[in-house]
């Protein structure tokens, strides 16, 4: 099995349920440590006991977005501001894209793929 790259939080709760798991800590005290509710460190119990310690960990990691807009809608806009807003902030060229082109993206996301275009 390979290596499983897990947050700070991720490893306290490991700590923890270990210690519940070990009769060293009690349950309503766990809940306290971690912040949660009796119920939810019972849910994580049961899903160590079924999955082991890489079971707590989330299980969206390395996925895109749901709400990521796709590479050719990105690659359109860039094309776009490159080839008619290069000298537009941010701010305006969204405004223009709407404007004109009929593409909404928000003018923080066009910021973005602006610095990594290089424009």
């Amino acid at each position: 099995m390979g290596l499983i790259a897990m947050s700070e939080r991720d490893l306290q709760r490991i700590e923890v349920l270990s210690k519940v798991v070990d009769g060293r800590m009690t349950l309503v005290s766990a809940a306290h440590v971690l912040d949660l509710s009796t119920r939810q460190v019972r849910r994580l119990l049961d899903r160590i006991s079924a999955g082991g310690a890489a079971s707590i960990r989330h299980k969206a990691i390395g996925r895109p977005s749901n709400n990521r807009i796709c590479d050719g809608v990105r690659d359109y806009a860039v094309a776009i501001v490159r080839e008619r807003y290069a000298d537009f902030g941010p701010t305006l060229a969204s405004e223009k894209l709407a404007e004109r082109d009929g593409l909404t993206v928000s003018r923080e996301t066009l910021r973005k793929w602006m610095s990594e275009a290089g424009l």
